[in-house]
């Protein structure tokens, strides 16, 4: 099965192409801009199907990161991997994005994503399994437990004293192992946004 993988929860633009009966990456193009989801998403999923000598008419799956993420970033990613499921007749799964960093992993292992206004989205995993969260908070509310690394944010893992360990962003074999069963049918994607929008409606600021 050939999936086509989306990722915009953290300043990296992620799109890959994956064989999800072993999780081999076929191809894939990231760019790290976190201004740039909406302008990049595409041409990279072409580039990547390109890589990878192949067309949609190929894709049989699209897997998308529901983050925790910024509202905007998100929004991209979803809408376009949705447009896909929609044009192409095929299943779109939802997955935690940190779940695609944290199911990489092994041992007790925190991992942590840029919040902005200085917060941190975070999950604790064990042996790629998630143990608690997705939850966002200031670093000196995040819990390590008993997390022994640091994965994700490389520029926020040296707030913890402990060892950082890759994935920093979520991969596109780790969005493929973070699908739960292929055979289950997707629910409605949902984005984890964690917290409430900056914008707020003109009733709401009176």
């Amino acid at each position: 099965m050939i999936v086509l993988t989306l990722d915009t929860s953290t300043p990296a633009v992620t799109a890959g192409i994956v064989r999800a009966d072993d999780f081999v990456t076929l191809a894939q193009r990231v760019t790290v801009d976190a201004r740039a989801h909406a302008e990049r998403l595409t041409p990279n999923v072409v580039a990547a199907l390109d890589d990878a000598g192949l067309t949609v008419a190929d894709l049989d799956a699209v897997v998308v990161g529901c983050g925790p993420g910024p509202f905007t970033g998100l929004r991209a990613g979803m809408a376009t991997g949705a447009a896909y499921g929609h044009a192409l007749g095929i299943p779109v799964h939802g997955v935690c994005s940190l779940d695609a960093i944290g199911v990489l992993t092994r041992g007790e292992t925190l991992v942590i994503t840029d919040a902005r206004r200085r917060e941190l989205y975070w999950a604790r995993y064990r042996d790629g399994v998630r143990t608690e969260g997705p939850a966002v908070n200031a670093p000196g509310d995040v819990d390590p437990g008993t997390a022994r690394a640091v994965a994700g944010s490389p520029e926020h893992a040296a707030l913890f004293d402990l060892p950082y360990c890759e994935p920093g962003y979520p991969t596109p074999a780790g969005l493929a192992r973070a699908v739960p069963d292929w055979s289950d049918e997707p629910a409605p994607l949902v984005a984890l946004y964690l917290r409430r929008p900056d914008a707020k409606p003109l009733a709401a600021r009176k």
